[in-house]
């Protein structure tokens, strides 16, 4: 290839849709890749299913990122989920909406969507350089004219910044784009760990580890009052909890505990009220009076789960359920109502789904990606300060930057 009108840096999701976008519009397009293959952290998302968009409107699908979701309006005025979809089915992969509205391949196989995306490069016509590491991105007199990397310069009249964040290391994320921004002049917020499982302080947590939950409300308590509440699926683990509604909450938490004690509390039983558990326990006492108190939880309860409960409640293990005393019972209400634990803080970034920070948005314009700072320079997907829920956000963002930006580039190369 001659000289690339544009340089894409980072082979992620991001960056190879902006490569390809570029290149399908007729300009000469280098993708370089500093791990061995394209989409490494795109191989394990959705633990491996890749659930890459969600069938909700735009208006609240937007709220899924809070106070800058409103950054995303272009972007997804360009290219939105059915236009995701569309880009796939086309292309031969087949996909399908599942509970939660979110959107995954057919297969279940996140390397489909990688295959496709090489087609799509492949096809287009795009220069892929895999290990390239990328030094620094070279600017005179306010424009991008080249990148330096592996002992050369390759001049470009456009720079498209795709790096990911700071999450999964092991994958290329670390941070580099970061530098390449901040070099240039641009402002970065610190990032921090966004979607990230949380560590517990009990002891008892790491008993529970592998006990999935369906069905259940979590709330997050800081100076006795909650601040946060969702309702969904979580796991335990031998730290602490995870799971879709632990992610989800993990930032607000996160925020918390840096200045004080977090709890959080499980509902095993959000659709009831106490009275009506209290009324189901002394049923469940009724009629199966003779069994152990431990034996009669299994109705109410996961297995994994009885152990825990019965030491919180100070029962006797063997006590039978008609020996359970008045104290006893409400302290089982209140177990299955409320069930706390305390926040020790998050697991370390690079165990983070997804990175809360990155490159100031006001530095950015939303209609094109480009810099305000220096002409030429793009930017695209997690590097910059956006993040969404867990549930197909971040990858459309993901998607929808890099096609934006990829467009914009390819536009912005042509003018003198």
């Amino acid at each position: 290839m001659k000289n690339p009108l544009i340089v894409v840096i980072g082979g992620g999701p991001s960056g190879m849709m902006a490569a390809g976008r570029a290149a399908e519009m007729g300009c000469r397009t280098l993708l370089l890749e500093r791990m061995p293959r394209l989409g490494s952290k795109l191989s394990i998302t959705g633990k491996g299913r890749c659930n890459i968009t969600n069938m909700e409107e735009v208006d609240s699908f937007l709220e899924h990122y809070g106070e800058y979701g409103k950054f995303l309006n272009n972007c997804f005025a360009r290219f939105f989920s059915q236009d995701l979809i569309s880009f796939f089915e086309t292309r031969g992969v087949k996909m399908v909406v599942e509970r939660g509205r979110r959107v995954f391949p057919e297969s279940s196989n996140a390397d489909d969507i990688i295959q496709c995306m090489e087609r799509f490069l492949g096809d287009a016509g795009v220069d892929v350089r895999p290990h390239f590491r990328v030094d620094s991105i070279l600017a005179a007199n306010g424009r991008v004219t080249g990148i330096q990397g592996e002992g050369e310069d390759i001049p470009c009249k456009a720079a498209i910044v795709a790096t990911g964040g700071l999450s999964y290391p092991l994958t290329g994320s670390t941070g580099d784009g970061y530098r390449f921004a901040q070099d240039l002049g641009h402002r970065v917020r610190k990032p921090e760990a966004g979607l990230v499982p949380i560590e517990i302080e009990d002891d008892f947590v790491g008993t529970l580890q592998g006990l999935g939950l369906k069905n259940v409300e979590l709330s997050a308590i800081a100076d006795g009052k909650i601040f946060a509440r969702l309702f969904g699926e979580m796991l335990f683990t031998h730290y602490g909890i995870s799971g879709p509604i632990v992610l989800t909450m993990s930032h607000e938490i996160v925020k918390r505990v840096r200045t004080g004690k977090v709890m959080v509390s499980v509902n095993f039983k959000p659709a009831l009220s106490k009275e009506t558990v209290e009324k189901r326990l002394l049923r469940e006492f009724d009629e199966h009076g003779k069994m152990s108190c431990r034996n009669v939880l299994k109705h109410l309860l996961p297995a994994a789960a009885i152990d825990v409960f019965i030491t919180h409640s100070r029962i006797p293990p063997g006590k039978r359920a008609s020996e359970v005393t008045r104290e006893e019972r409400q302290r089982l209400v209140q177990l299955l109502t409320d069930f706390r634990m305390t926040v020790k803080g998050p697991r370390p970034i690079d165990e983070a789904i997804v990175t809360q920070g990155g490159i100031a948005l006001d530095e950015i314009d939303p209609y094109t990606m480009e810099s305000r700072i220096v002409r030429g320079l793009f930017f695209c997907g997690e590097v910059i300060d956006i993040a969404g829920d867990t549930g197909g956000y971040n990858l459309q963002a993901a998607f929808s930057t890099g096609y934006l930006a990829g467009e914009s580039a390819c536009n912005a190369s042509r003018t003198p």
